[in-house]
């Protein structure tokens, strides 16, 4: 026996295919959902743990610069201690500077000069005096510039012609000034220093090749 389908099968079909391609939508727009969700919970966690790591890196650097802020400060401390240190050490080396003053001058003032007088000034020295002749003052200029292990930079300010009146006796001369500058104890010592120091080295050179001779 032969059974007809008079039923509108392709309308049932056609609403079957429309349901079912909305709940591809739906189930499509639902993973799309899921897996937005999911990337920005990821990069919310990348975010946070980022921001973690920028506020330790923040205090880690507040700390740091506190640290280099302590540092400059004690810098300037001992560098203020050692100015003063040193300004105390001036203060007792220079107590000795006139005896040396004195000493040097009669040491290094060649025959043919006479020192009239002198003022000090600081580190420097304004010598008033007369001289037989030019080639005295020249003389002193170079003692005090090469053979004087307290005085130096000998500067000639002005000489002239003069005369003096000595028991009724008549004499030319030239009269100068000149200004000298005095070094401090600690000077010193750094020179002499500095000079033991290559004689040190000949020293054991010389020893050396002794060794070596047969």
């Amino acid at each position: 026996m032969i059974r007809i389908n008079l039923l509108p099968h392709r309308e049932a079909k056609r609403k079957q295919k429309q349901a079912a391609f909305i709940a591809m939508l739906v189930l499509g727009g639902l993973l799309g959902v899921a897996v937005v969700l999911l990337v920005g919970g990821w990069n919310a966690s990348r975010i946070a743990i980022q921001e973690q790591r920028n506020a330790a890196l923040s205090t880690e650097n507040a700390e740091l610069d506190k640290k280099i802020k302590d540092i400059a400060t004690l810098k300037e401390e001992i560098n203020a201690l050692k100015s003063r240190q040193q300004a105390v050490e001036d203060l007792q080396g220079d107590r000795n500077q006139p005896v040396y003053l004195f000493d040097e001058l009669v040491r290094q003032t060649p025959e043919g000069v006479y020192l009239k007088s002198f003022e000090q000034s600081g580190q420097r020295v304004v010598l008033n005096g007369y001289a037989q002749s030019q080639e005295r003052v020249a003389e002193l200029l170079r003692n005090l510039s090469g053979n004087s292990p307290w005085l130096e930079r000998p500067e000639l300010t002005e000489v002239k012609a003069a005369t003096l009146t000595q028991n009724k006796l008549v004499r030319k001369a030239v009269e100068f000034t000149l200004a000298v500058a005095i070094k401090r104890a600690r000077d010193t010592e750094e020179a002499a220093d500095g000079k033991k120091a290559p004689l040190a080295g000949i020293a054991r050179t010389e020893a050396k090749a002794g060794e070596n001779k047969p």
